[in-house]
């Protein structure tokens, strides 16, 4: 399973959004401008989130999105729900009849039980909690960059696969 490039974008506005203050109006270019996507693609990928009541949006020269909820009550699957749902990892998982082994292939049921399985894991990502280890791992990062001397920090590492 590999999640669309909408959905994936729409999870990266997403965790921006959750560091401003609950309400705050974050203008439309700006998430644009931090997370590479066009104004036109951003507004296509936020529109299942605006009907679904987790972004809000505001028209106008100060217009942009909003989250309508606060970040912890926003899931990683709450985003891909809205974006692509149904979790199909097999085909067999879709409606019912469209494989002729649904009720006796023991695969069948173990893609049912992985899906579950990933649902559940995706419930517990909140964007609060996805904010919170972003910060984490910048503060790490940099903490462990300040340490450096100043041409390591710019240096990109050997390729490993040539055997460097």
């Amino acid at each position: 399973m590999v999640i669309t490039r909408a959905t994936e974008y729409a999870i990266r506005a997403i965790l921006y959004m959750a560091k401003f203050p609950p309400g705050e109006i974050i203008l439309k270019k700006d998430i644009c401008r931090t997370q590479g996507v066009t104004p036109a693609f951003l507004t296509k990928i936020f529109q299942p989130l605006v009907r679904a009541g987790i972004v809000g949006s505001q028209r106008g020269v100060g217009g942009g999105f909003y989250l309508n909820r606060p970040p912890q009550q926003i899931s990683l699957y709450d985003i891909y729900r809205e974006e692509e749902d149904p979790l199909l990892i097999n085909t067999c998982l879709g409606d019912k009849g469209c494989c002729e082994r649904d009720d006796f292939c023991p695969v069948h049921q173990a893609w049912q039980q992985v899906r579950r399985g990933m649902i559940e894991t995706l419930k517990q990502y909140d964007f609060a909690r996805l904010a919170q280890e972003e910060q984490s791992n910048l503060n790490r990062l940099m903490a462990g960059l300040a340490g450096q001397p100043a041409a390591a920090r710019h240096s990109c590492p050997a390729d490993v696969s040539q055997g460097s």
